[in-house]
């Protein structure tokens, strides 16, 4: 291997890449549009809550009740109810996702000292929103009982809750979109560069030129690393502006997290571009083996650990899984490379094996 004969098949690349306005398209304009759509899109915060009230006492006591549930901030009272026969209908056309139902002695067993239950209906078809509505309740509930019976509790726990202080969940979301968009665009960028030889007739020449299947495949590769680490940084970039993500560790030690993913991916789309002569085809492999995976399987979306046996198993072939773990580290906790260590091991295996592969899948002989 030559380092001039590489350079000529960079730039070679760099110029058929500076031609194909697809391309151009899928490498600038895709990755920021994914983390804008995503970051605002998803979200697993429950800031409203409907709530629909059926107050059989009308006493002071079940009013304040009610404006107890209004103080949250969460629990949005939207709808009084006269009937326990309404609660069903309205449940069923959305029209509250919780129905708080006092009964006529509530006011009564408060002044008694007595147990005060009052029932919440819940929404179920929404499990992650009843879930949070059914945690909120019942703090509502304890406050309201102690503080109307005048019962102090036994102790207290102070909670903090550190590295994301809000509990906001884009914080957590915005560190794993860059590795799962950069897996999909990395993928699918190299996944075009030999099936374009073939479908442009140009393969010939290729195989004619006196180079190696290495200096090809390094050459293809080196102009979408060079895009690739603009893309990461133009990802950290929009989630430090638009999202207002802390970045506490190093930006070094991201870069090389980074250059490790990308040569992995790469060399994994050049792959699938090797064995795909169209560049339809190509595409669509490198959606299925980089975007199902990256987003199912990597701990993004879905926690691992409360995953089947099968798919826990099938995570660990993910290399997102690990980026993940060191992004939101990087990030949210300021970590180093004493804690992921683990992570920069395995992102080097996926980089030497990726681009191990992408050698391994590129022949220079024309086939019928």
């Amino acid at each position: 291997m030559t380092r001039r004969r590489l350079i000529a098949v960079a730039r070679k690349e760099a110029i058929q890449l500076r031609r194909d306005p697809r391309s151009l398209a899928l490498a600038f304009i895709l990755p920021p549009l994914l983390v804008l759509l995503f970051g605002y899109a998803i979200s697993f915060d429950v800031n409203r809550i409907d709530l629909a009230v059926l107050d059989h006492d009308h006493s002071q006591q079940s009013r304040s009740l009610v404006e107890a549930f209004r103080q949250t901030g969460v629990f949005v009272p939207v709808v009084t109810l006269v009937r326990d026969e309404e609660i069903a209908p309205l449940l069923a056309r959305r029209g509250a996702q919780a129905v708080v139902v006092i009964p006529p002695t509530f006011s009564a067993d408060l002044r008694g000292a007595a147990p005060a239950p009052v029932q919440l209906v819940l929404d179920g078809a929404d499990a992650a929103t009843a879930s949070v509505a059914l945690s909120y309740a019942l703090g509502v509930g304890n406050a309201f009982t102690a503080t109307m019976q005048g019962a102090a509790p036994a102790g207290s726990a102070r909670v903090r809750v550190w590295y994301n202080e809000d509990l906001d969940s884009r914080v957590t979301i915005v560190p794993g979109l860059v590795a799962v968009v950069m897996m999909i665009i990395a993928a699918m960028l190299t996944s075009l560069t030999i099936a374009r030889e073939w479908e442009r007739g140009t393969m010939e020449q290729l195989a004619a030129t006196p180079v190696e299947a290495v200096e090809v495949v390094l050459g293809k590769l080196v102009p979408y690393l060079g895009i690739g680490l603009f893309d990461v940084t133009m990802t950290v970039v929009l989630g430090l502006t638009a999202f207002h993500v802390p970045f506490r560790g190093s930006p070094l030690l991201l870069l090389a997290a980074s250059l490790l993913f990308l040569i992995g991916g790469l060399g994994l789309g050049i792959a699938i571009s090797a064995r795909a002569r169209s560049q339809v085809m190509a595409t669509q492999i490198a959606m299925l083996t980089t975007y199902l995976p990256g987003f199912l399987l990597s701990g993004f979306a879905f926690d691992i650990a409360g995953m089947p046996v099968v798919l826990r198993g099938l995570s660990y072939a993910v290399s997102a899984r690990y980026f993940i773990v060191v992004t939101r580290g990087i990030f949210l906790k300021g970590v180093g490379l004493p804690i992921l260590w683990p992570q920069f091991v395995a992102l080097t295996l996926f980089a030497v094996v990726g681009l191990g592969f992408a050698i391994r899948s590129f022949r220079k002989e024309i086939e019928p």
